[in-house]
């Protein structure tokens, strides 16, 4: 499979950056095949052996490695190499083998990058703990040798941690300054390196005061910052990978009559491909055999499938449910609708990428701030005193007493808070300046279906029929997949209803089911197979040979918690728009119900999107709630975003909040709770900015040693963190 794109690393570590739209093109010209496969009875040195050379062996395979840790095989091949091919070169020589998706390597990679974090953060606080034990001894008057030796004890555990632990702040205060830049890491490095440099000059002089405990305290509370930071963003990963993973890699193509499985880039248009019940499509096209029902809630969010025949149009990513289906391509590679929708939510997200945070805005300014002053400092008591080692102590004592550590924290310590408040009341916040955004939202854009409405078909007139039908279509709607059967078959079981002995029980693609029952033959369906004048509203009908058919009328219920959301955004000077998918009478019957004046229906993603990216060029704050892959674009392109959990996996990824129950209600809250915690991220700016206005010229006026700048820096990292807890 081919690998997911990633961004190139970014030398702030604030900045996570979309992938562009021109990087996600590039996908569909493939050098090479990038396969992954699970390989779970690996065990042993003998296992990788075996499995390494059984695959190199396959002709087109490049190179083949095997990781006994993820019991995973990485391959490299010609485009032509398939999957199963790999797979059943392992099953012959007694290996089970499964193919590894995307999204399955994207979170692998993120959970390796949260651990390194955390391995880190603990070697750094385990030696803090010993340092600061030598250190006390120290400060209770040991002297001469024996205050040497804990020194050189001090200097000896604090040398390779801060080289192990202190390599993200290293690495990206190194990229930046590599790009002629400076970000927030190059001071921390600098303060860092100073007090080491400083401590190691004390010492070889035999001097009182040594400060690896500062500097392994500094690394420490840093460490901290960045893993709390790490996990509010660790499942915020690229919608635009999550749509790429959604294209199908390969498909079955009709040459002669014959099937041959074949790459997707080798398709080309006007190629007729086979599409099993089951199967994405993977490409658009015009179907030319075969009849079924589709789901095409990848571009509508309507979760009812459509009848599908021969002149209907599909495109890429829906689903073809019932029975084959032959498709003659119109569209492939990147000019598929699943492709434009990813390069929509890209471009969307770059977009996004932009905006800035109140802690960015700071850094900008204070990263070089700080450098000049602590230049100034050392100079201006070089000249003063014409002592380099006083000098270097203050400029050392400088730059760390206005460390942002404090700054740093201001808003983690915020979000953190903040997050598990609402946690509690059924939400996780996924990106770091979710609650900034939200906080300044002023306009509220709903999905319909399975958002607004649970997404699943409820009965509403079972009192209508009488005991034989609903025996009858119950029967008949066991036999079927189709979300209306499944519904009115868990309707009828509820109310006790028993299905009634039909005989001959047969489903029929794209139609119905039918059956015998006391000889007279059966069907629930569609109103043009049984005979039956379609009505406006969502039905099923049900035949019995000699008699009228009658109609099992159904809607969409509201989810829990819509009213009082809605109502409450209201009351709160919101203004509230509904855009869906569906079918105008649905969606205004619906605006009508929850009092929403605005509302747009039949609108395809593009639509959702370029609607959003209006209302935000007109000055609006827009905070987008969806559920589905056609909101996917739409929740990139707005201000801020919420998704239930229920919702698919781009949708849920794409978004900034995540809903984890089925519950509406905490929506209005959370906007209360983002301003309260936006006050509170100011708050802590100002604390900082205070401590900043006292400390500095004590730290300059050489009145405060390294050691006691790292207790002050800590002191103010401390209080930030007790202002957050205040949200509380």
């Amino acid at each position: 499979m081919t690998a997911a794109m990633r961004p190139p690393p970014s030398a702030c570590p604030a900045c996570i950056a979309a992938p562009a739209a021109a990087a996600l093109a590039e996908r569909d010209e493939p050098q090479e095949a990038r396969i992954a496969l699970s390989v779970p009875a690996v065990h042993c040195a003998v296992c990788i052996s075996s499995v390494e050379s059984a695959l190199m062996d396959h002709p087109g395979v490049r190179s083949a490695r095997v990781n006994l840790t993820l019991k995973r095989a990485s391959v490299e091949a010609d485009p032509d190499v398939m999957p199963q091919d790999l797979i059943g070169v392992l099953d012959r020589i007694g290996y089970e083998a499964h193919e590894l998706d995307a999204g399955t390597l994207s979170a692998t990679q993120t959970d390796k990058a949260g651990r390194d974090l955390l391995m880190r953060l603990a070697v750094a606080g385990f030696a803090s703990m010993n340092v600061m034990l030598l250190s006390v001894s120290v400060w209770s008057g040991a002297a001469d040798a024996t205050r040497d030796m804990f020194h050189w004890i001090s200097a000896a555990i604090a040398l390779p941690t801060i080289v192990f632990s202190g390599q993200p702040f290293f690495r990206n205060a190194w990229s930046a300054l590599k790009n002629k830049r400076l970000n927030m890491d190059v001071p921390i490095v600098l303060a860092i390196t100073l007090a080491v440099v400083t401590s190691l000059w004390e010492i070889s002089l035999s001097g009182e005061h040594a400060y690896f405990d500062a500097a392994l305290t500094l690394t420490f509370f840093l460490l901290a910052g960045r893993y709390l930071d790490h996990r509010t963003r660790a499942i915020a990963r690229s919608a635009a990978e999550e749509l790429a993973a959604l294209e199908v890699p390969r498909a079955f193509l009709l040459l002669n009559g014959e099937e041959k499985q074949v790459p997707v880039a080798e398709l080309k248009l006007g190629d007729l491909v086979l599409v099993r019940p089951g199967g994405r499509m993977p490409v658009d096209g015009e179907i030319v055999e075969g009849t079924s029902e589709i789901d095409r809630s990848l571009l509508t969010g309507e979760t009812l499938p459509v009848f599908a025949e021969a002149g209907r149009i599909v495109s890429a990513g829906e689903v073809n449910l019932t029975g084959p289906l032959v498709v003659r391509a119109t569209a492939v590679g990147k000019d598929t609708s699943l492709h434009r929708m990813a390069d929509l939510v890209a471009i969307a997200e770059s977009g996004r990428s932009r905006y800035t945070s109140l802690a960015d805005k700071a850094a900008k300014l204070y990263a070089p701030g700080v450098h000049i002053l602590s230049a100034l400092s050392f100079f201006g008591w070089l000249l003063y005193s014409g002592d380099v080692r006083i000098s270097l102590n203050i400029a050392a004592a400088v730059l760390i007493i206005t460390c942002p550590c404090a700054l740093g924290l201001a808003v983690p310590a915020v979000t953190t808070a903040a997050s598990g408040r609402l946690f509690r009341k059924g939400m996780l916040i996924k990106h770091a300046t979710a609650l900034e955004r939200l906080a300044q939202v002023d306009t509220v854009v709903f999905d319909k279906t399975g958002t607004l409405t649970a997404g699943t078909p409820e009965l509403t007139n079972m009192g209508d029929h009488v005991v034989r039908d609903l025996e009858i279509a119950l029967a008949l709607s066991q036999g079927s997949a189709h979300p209306l059967s499944v519904s009115l078959s868990s309707a009828l079981t509820a109310a006790g209803v028993k299905p009634a002995r039909v005989e001959d029980l047969t489903e029929v693609p794209g139609y119905g089911t039918e059956g015998r029952w006391q000889g007279c033959r059966v069907r629930l369906g569609r109103a043009a197979w049984v005979g039956a004048e379609p009505r406006a509203e969502t039905s099923a009908w049900l035949a019995v040979e000699g008699d009228t058919p009658k109609a099992f009328a159904f809607t969409d219920r509201l989810r829990a918690g819509a009213d009082e959301a809605v109502k409450a955004l209201l009351d709160s000077g919101k203004e509230i728009i509904l855009m869906s998918g569906d079918a105008p009478g649905a969606v205004e019957t619906l605006a009508r119900r929850l009092g929403i004046q605005d509302w747009v229906a039949e609108a395809l993603p593009e639509d959702k999107a370029a609607r959003i990216a209006a209302l935000g060029a007109q000055g609006k704050h827009v905070l987008m709630v969806g559920d589905g892959l056609n909101d996917t674009a739409a929740l990139s392109a707005a201000h801020v975003s919420i998704s239930p959990a229920s919702a698919l996996d781009a949708a849920r990824v794409a978004s900034d909040i995540v809903l984890l129950g089925g519950d509406l209600s905490p929506i209005a809250d959370a906007v209360q709770t983002a301003r309260s915690a936006t006050k509170r991220i100011r708050e802590n700016f100002r604390i900082a900015t205070i401590y900043n206005v006292i400390a500095v010229p004590i730290a300059v006026l050489g009145l405060a040693t390294p050691l006691v700048a790292a207790l002050a820096m800590s002191a103010s990292s401390i209080t930030v963190s007790l202002n957050a807890l205040r949200l509380r």
